[in-house]
């Protein structure tokens, strides 16, 4: 046997320390804890931070505010990548983790439209540009340093847990809202209550800065690593030699995004505003959708290291094109039934997110990994991500039909179809064969 291939079976034996998989978690915890409050208490904002007197208008100038965060996401994610490609994962990834929890506490402690007029809203979108920023960077560094520590058999279940990670901090998120509102009173949920889990993000990204300063590079990287210092631009060689896998990456992306944006977000607001049901209700609802698609995506990370990346892909892909409709007729029989509808909604994206990071790693060699799944992802989420709550509730609005986002929903899914179709089965491979 060759010194090459033994040091392959051995790499696909390594152990991966769970400080590895905590580290690939926390940042992603941080993240979509201040992106899925910031859609929970989007009502509230409304209030506090824009001065149209006509309710609709407030919301939809405060999801629009909710979407310039991922406009801005390209542009973190070309910034951190070409660190992160030049100068390794590690550095790049505690940067993340400190921009976003710092821009999350400024919007803790930021005044209200009252107080300061339209200054008040000036500071709230430029935190949230700072929040785009650190998002775009966070998950394509977090997804290629976990995927570069991984057996290659097992790497679709341990980058799923990265995802994990952004499901985890939207449920902490559900969970901290609906424990507040339950504690405090809409009242005073309404004046002051909703700046505690803005300014909680601090010693929550605290914590993902010690540790992911704890950890080493992985063997990937440190093999290129004197080659990378010395190239000018990751960004350049992306855009040059792998424009096609770029693509893929957007169009795979595009309803992950729209998916967890609709049963994440925009349906907690879809159940209070379009159907007039308690906010407690939808919450509960929202929370338990976010419990069974976190337990469950390991299971379609794990999954796709059975069956292959493309087969779940395109099985989840047509299951949301098929259940959409079906999912907002039943959300409007109130209960068990909506609670049970939105968590099958929610389980077509879980099992997107439980592939999407494995399969984007592998199509990538390492000098690029870092930017070309950052942008790819950011795209993808600027496209059809923080658009989604507004879209929906756009369209709710124009066509006066609680079915309208499910026509949205089947859009995106029409879209990401074509490049599951087109993927290219991967599962297995090691990243060092990536060329």
């Amino acid at each position: 046997m060759s010194t090459e291939a033994s040091f392959k079976i051995s790499e696909d034996k390594r152990k991966m320390s769970p400080r590895v998989v905590i580290a690939g978690a926390v940042g992603s915890i941080v993240e979509y804890f201040d992106f899925g409050i910031y859609g929970y208490v989007a009502t509230i904002l409304a209030v506090q931070f824009f001065a149209s007197g006509e309710p609709v208008g407030a919301l939809l100038a405060t999801l629009a505010t909710f979407a310039v965060a991922f406009v801005l996401r390209p542009v973190g994610a070309l910034l951190f990548g070409h660190f992160g490609d030049k100068f390794g994962r590690k550095n790049a990834l505690a940067l993340t983790v400190i921009l976003m929890a710092a821009a999350s506490g400024l919007i803790g402690i930021l005044p209200p439209y009252a107080a300061i007029g339209l200054g008040s809203t000036l500071l709230l979108v430029l935190a949230r540009c700072l929040q785009g920023l650190a998002a775009g960077g966070e998950l394509g560094g977090a997804a290629s340093f976990v995927a570069e520590k991984s057996p290659n058999r097992r790497r679709g279940l341990l980058c799923s847990t990265t995802q994990m990670g952004a499901l985890a901090g939207s449920l902490i998120a559900s969970l901290t809202v609906a424990v507040l509102n339950l504690a405090l009173g809409s009242a005073v949920m309404a004046d002051w209550g909703w700046r505690l889990p803005f300014l909680a993000a601090i010693p929550i990204g605290l914590f993902g800065l010690w540790i992911r300063n704890g950890l080493e590079e992985s063997k990937e990287f440190e093999a290129i690593k004197d080659v990378a210092a010395k190239k000018n631009a990751p960004v350049r060689t992306m855009f040059t030699r792998y424009p096609g896998m770029l693509a893929q990456v957007v169009g795979l992306s595009i309803l992950l995004f729209s998916a967890y944006y609709v049963a994440y977000v925009y349906v907690n607001i879809h159940m209070q505003k379009v159907l007039g049901f308690d906010p407690n209700f939808a919450y509960l609802s929202t929370t338990l959708t976010l419990l069974v698609s976190v337990l469950a995506m390991p299971l379609f990370g794990a999954l796709s290291d059975k069956i292959g990346r493309r087969p779940v892909f395109i099985g989840a892909t047509i299951a949301a094109l098929v259940l959409a409709v079906p999912a907002f007729l039943l959300f409007e029989q109130g209960g068990t039934t909506a609670v049970l509808a939105h968590i099958v909604l929610g389980l077509t994206d879980s099992a997107l997110m439980g592939v999407a990071l494995a399969t984007f790693a592998e199509m990538f060699p390492t000098e690029v990994r870092y930017t070309g799944i950052a942008f790819g992802f950011s795209v993808g989420a600027a496209l059809a991500g923080g658009t989604a709550p507004y879209i929906s509730t756009w369209l709710v609005q124009v066509t006066g039909s609680p079915l309208a986002p499910a026509f949205f929903l089947i859009a995106t899914a029409l879209i990401t179809l074509v490049p599951a179709l087109r993927l290219k089965e991967t599962k297995g491979i090691d990243l060092r064969d990536v060329r």
